[in-house]
């Protein structure tokens, strides 16, 4: 156990458009949540999983709550979740997420934005080989013995355990498991009273990309660019 390895974060967008963008990526996760396992929070861990990600950005009990009575109604939007790979400047490969209604104008968008920002939208399967998706919960470490807790999550499918900070650079605990074992391991946390700041799924890189702060910098306007897009979730490359 030790300082957890995470690549190299972009520089988010303004504050009050994170935060827009934030609770607009929360609603969809709820609305697909909620069409795959019900409005009831107990018996759906994936509605759970989005009900802690919302408290962990702050956003209001009220607007959960109707995102959930929305897609609870009959007329509510359908989303499809598709990841999009390509390559960024300077040989950085990314993926990206994204909850669309609309396909075509997702690739046309995203088509768009990797080539102003010097990458392009590539195939199936041509940067997705370079990342291993896993479940990663962050924790606040306060009240936490470290290595007992390891021990504890083993057996409950826990990979990786370690130090990190948040964007406040704040400690946190960042625990990995395997995608398969997300479930149980987020039943395990439960079981023990402990809620996460978040859990979610990320791809993680297998390898990164060396660059220097003003190649960081132009790969980050074009990451930038992609999480401003309504149409994307998340965005994750392999920059170190």
């Amino acid at each position: 156990m030790g300082r957890i390895f995470e690549v190299r974060k972009s520089t988010m967008f303004a504050r009050w458009d994170r935060m827009a963008k934030q609770f607009t990526r929360i609603g969809k996760d709820i609305a697909i949540a909620v069409k795959a396992g019900g409005g009831d929070p107990a018996t759906n861990p994936a509605l759970r999983r989005c009900m802690q990600n919302a408290k962990s950005v702050n956003m209001p009990k009220d607007r959960v709550e109707a995102a959930i009575k929305r897609a609870m109604g009959k007329d509510s939007e359908n989303y499809d979740e598709i990841l999009y790979e390509g390559y960024g400047p300077h040989g950085v490969a990314i993926l990206v997420e994204a909850a669309t209604n609309n396909n075509t104008r997702t690739v046309a968008n995203l088509r768009s934005h990797f080539t102003k920002g010097g990458g392009a939208l590539g195939t199936n399967g041509s940067v997705s080989f370079q990342f291993k998706k896993m479940g990663v919960f962050r924790l606040h470490p306060e009240g936490l013995n470290q290595d007992d807790l390891e021990l504890e999550l083993i057996d409950f499918g826990l990979d990786e355990l370690g130090e990190s900070t948040g964007e406040n650079d704040e400690p946190i605990l960042v625990l990995r498991c395997a995608f398969a074992d997300f479930g149980k391991l987020q039943k395990a946390l439960e079981d023990k009273g402990i809620t996460p700041i978040s859990a979610e799924n990320e791809w993680i890189p297998s390898v990164t990309v060396p660059v220097t702060d003003l190649q960081a910098e132009e790969v980050s306007k074009l990451i930038d660019k992609l999480e401003q897009d309504d149409d994307v979730s998340k965005v994750f490359h392999n920059m170190g």
